[in-house]
């Protein structure tokens, strides 16, 4: 098919909140703007999900600033995070929380009129705000989608996979890809590329991702030349649904009832154990989420775990009347489904939820490759070693208006002629990911292929790590290289679909490389880095620097943070 040839200032690929503010804000600018994602528009990634909180230092519930919650974030990341990274965030988050609320966003509101703000672990004052019930992320993508759907200067490309940055003379001037639905190649030359494709979490057997989460972004980052840090920085929700199983209910919605209405934890022999690690009080919910993780594996491995490996949620000793003001109409649907919150517990264990790494950016979230930036869940700065709730959203929305104000104003030219000639190389290399010898039909289902990663991944390298078990991971996943590399597909001409996992399985292998050989080399336990052979760490942190070679193996340095505003 003919290829398609496009000229932009500003080429932002994903759409998540990130993305959407990304060129909502160049186009402000003044840019010409295309918004790409392998998705649809606003429906692919994690904010669509996110039912939660958004923490912003409004001081509407009670006195609070921004210095008040750069100090509590810092903390809460356990020394690791990126001061001047969550200074620009917490600074703007007021102001962006207002420009969301501008586009629809309706943030509750008190009986007086003022955004109630909720209280969440880690952060000292109740500074989160929220669309009830379990509607944040919904409504947040929502108001995003209308201040860009009739923006002329906005051409959006759903179900678009791009395959590579296109860099030249060491500066990004666009990307190429292909149309998913007819397999249509496609050449986007920019003057600057914002990547905002969100976590990697898809990586894990138990996840709380989207299915096409997984990790293109990092690879995309690193293969153009851009520093990517703490891989293995990967944080575990601590109490995402385990058993029964239910339909229709996002795994980790138990969060905000808890922060609600202080359900207990207990382990399997019904026993409250929080105050053991932590010293939480009964009915409380104040340790951070790396804390109650760690716990709940510690009472599983003690063999004090539920039947089903992991805790037990306990709301029964709230009254009946304050269960169905705070649970609203998902009552219902838990009764439906036969959980009767008032009689039954439900078992809860940890699951893979959010990257706390990634690539490493400046305040104006440009990356060392020039013309190359990136916000939202993909960079790295924010969270350190914990993310405390409430602070993927307030990243995502600032991260993501700062790269598009930062590209929107720098009007530099993409190099259409280098663009179109880098995809004609790139169409030739994706040849090799349909057959390396000739077939009529599929060799291998490519989900069953992905599962293999995922449980070598959960087993080897998930919450709790050793040197044996990273090490044998490590071996496994070199190994599902070669088998990926022998798996043939029937050529497509519509719908591509066999391609595009294969694309993600190959980017799933480098991403799990990553974070196994960071895990490796971080030879501590911090924060949602658990090491079983190691302690808890009072040194000097570190961050793992990763870069990759022309051949696409992963290079790693460890780098000496700076002792100031350590968390503990």
């Amino acid at each position: 098919m003919e290829a398609l040839h496009l000229q932009t200032d500003v080429l932002v690929i994903g759409s998540g909140a990130a993305g959407l503010m990304a060129a909502r804000a160049a186009a402000d600018e003044g840019a010409e703007v295309v918004l790409a994602d392998k998705s649809l528009i606003s429906r692919g990634g994690a904010t669509i999900l996110a039912q939660m909180t958004v923490a912003v230092a409004l001081g509407e519930a009670e006195e609070d600033n921004p210095d008040i919650h750069f100090k509590d974030t810092m903390e809460g990341s356990r020394g690791m995070a990126d001061p001047a990274i969550v200074r620009a965030i917490v600074e703007r988050g007021p102001e962006v929380i207002l420009e969301a609320e501008g586009y629809g966003v309706r943030w509750a509101r008190t009986a007086d009129g003022k955004r109630s703000q909720a209280f969440a672990p880690g952060h000292s004052k109740a500074r989160c705000v929220y669309v009830d019930i379990l509607n944040t992320g919904g409504a947040t993508a929502g108001g995003l989608k209308k201040a860009i759907w009739k923006e002329p200067k906005i051409k959006r490309l759903k179900n678009m996979m791009i395959t590579k940055i296109v860099v030249e003379e060491g500066r990004a001037v666009g990307a190429v890809g292909f149309e998913m639905e007819a397999f249509r190649p496609v050449s986007i030359a920019a003057g600057s590329v914002i990547l905002a494709t969100g976590g990697l979490t898809e990586v894990y057997e138990r996840n709380s991702a989207s299915a096409n989460m997984t990790g293109d972004g990092f690879v995309l980052a690193a293969e153009a030349g851009a520093e990517v840090r703490d891989m293995e920085m990967v944080q575990f929700f601590p109490i995402a649904h385990l058993f029964p199983p239910l339909v229709g209910i996002d795994p980790i919605m138990w969060d905000p009832f808890r922060y609600k209405l202080g359900g207990r934890l207990l382990n399997g022999q019904h026993e409250e154990f929080m105050d053991k690690y932590n010293g939480e009080v009964a009915g409380k919910y104040t340790a951070a989420r790396d804390q109650t993780t760690l716990a709940i594996f510690r009472e599983v491995e003690a063999g004090r775990g539920t039947p089903h490996g992991g805790a037990y949620l306990d709301f029964r000793m709230v009254p009946e009347d304050k269960l169905k003001e705070a649970f609203g109409p998902v009552i219902g649907i838990l009764r439906n489904q036969g959980v009767d919150l008032t009689k039954d517990m439900v078992e809860v264990a940890p699951m893979a939820h959010f990257m706390l790494g990634g690539v490493r950016v400046d305040d104006g979230m440009r990356t060392r490759v020039p013309g190359l930036l990136a916000a939202g869940e993909l960079i790295y700065g924010m969270h350190g070693a914990n993310r405390l709730s409430g602070n993927a959203i307030t990243e995502a929305l600032v991260t993501g208006r700062i790269a598009g104000e930062t590209a929107g104003r720098a009007k530099e030219a993409g190099d259409g002629s280098a663009v179109i000639k880098a995809l004609d190389a790139e169409l030739e290399r994706l040849e090799q990911f349909w057959h390396p010898q000739p077939v009529d039909r599929d060799t291998a289902s490519l989900q069953t292929f992905k599962r293999k990663i995922q449980q070598v991944m959960w087993r080897g390298a998930g919450p709790l790590r050793t040197e044996s078990g990273l090490t044998a991971a490590l071996e496994e996943i070199r190994a599902l290289r070669g088998e990926l590399d022998s798996i043939s597909l029937s050529r497509q001409s519509l719908f591509a679909l066999t391609l595009i996992e294969k694309l993600e399985a190959d980017n799933l292998l480098k991403i799990s490389e990553a974070i196994i050989i960071g895990a490796l080399e971080r030879k501590e336990s911090r924060g949602a880095h658990v090491r079983l052979d190691y302690e808890p760490s009072l040194e000097v942190p570190v961050s793992s620097s990763f870069s990759m070679d022309d051949a696409g193996a992963w290079k790693i340095e460890l780098i000496q943070l700076p002792s100031t505003l350590q968390g503990k």
